[in-house]
């Protein structure tokens, strides 16, 4: 050792665990699910998570970077499914899509109209606000867009779908009249936006 060196410095105190970084997370999603961004504190996430304040910075350095994660978490937790679904070979590209707002629909029904899809709850509630969490709303809503796109295209290809519109611009504007079916729902307290959406976009548009 060279004289007058010092020894590197090392991080005291215990390593945050990844299991309360995850049940925060899971927290936040409930909590922004329930009650949104602006009115979940950290404090309220925290006591919900039954862990203490310090906690919540060992992972997360301001409550906007908890948000993202939380965003992430949201849309990454339904990834598989969807992927599977939309992407199932066994089935003609039409009753795939059709079967998953199918699905959707029935789910929104069990639940009483409430919530709706927390990534379109954030992007009218924060997204002027907050550019890190509007830009991963915005990577996710294309992943979501690029599923349905390819779902389409393959029903073009084989003459399913006639409309020869872009696969792109349809499945945009697909996803796009989803998101404000669901606020309607929400609204109504009525699946009937939601079956409206299904039947001029299988009765009219995807024909």
């Amino acid at each position: 050792m060279k004289t007058g060196s010092q020894p590197a410095a090392t991080r005291r105190g215990p390593k945050p665990k990844l299991e309360t970084r995850d049940n925060l997370i899971r927290v936040g999603v409930k909590m922004f699910h329930a009650a949104g961004y602006t009115a979940t504190g950290i404090k309220d996430v925290v006591d919900a998570a039954e862990v203490p304040k310090g906690s919540f910075y060992n992972h997360f350095e301001s409550k906007e970077v908890f948000g993202k994660e939380v965003v992430d978490y949201y849309f990454g937790s339904g990834l598989a499914g969807l992927r599977a679904l939309l992407g199932n070979p066994s089935l003609p590209p039409l009753e795939r899509l059709r079967t998953y707002f199918d699905e959707r629909t029935r789910g929104f029904q069990a639940a009483g109209y409430v919530r709706g899809c927390l990534m379109g709850n954030l992007s009218l509630e924060v997204a002027d606000q907050s550019v890190p969490i509007r830009d991963r709303l915005a990577v996710h809503f294309k992943t979501w867009s690029d599923l349905i796109e390819t779902c389409i295209a393959e029903a073009q290809t084989t003459g399913a779908i006639c409309n020869r519109m872009p696969a792109p611009l349809l499945a945009e504007f697909i996803l796009n009249s989803w998101e404000g079916a669901m606020l309607r729902m929400r609204v109504e307290k009525s699946d009937a936006p939601l079956k409206a959406f299904t039947e001029v976009i299988f009765g009219s548009l995807l024909v």
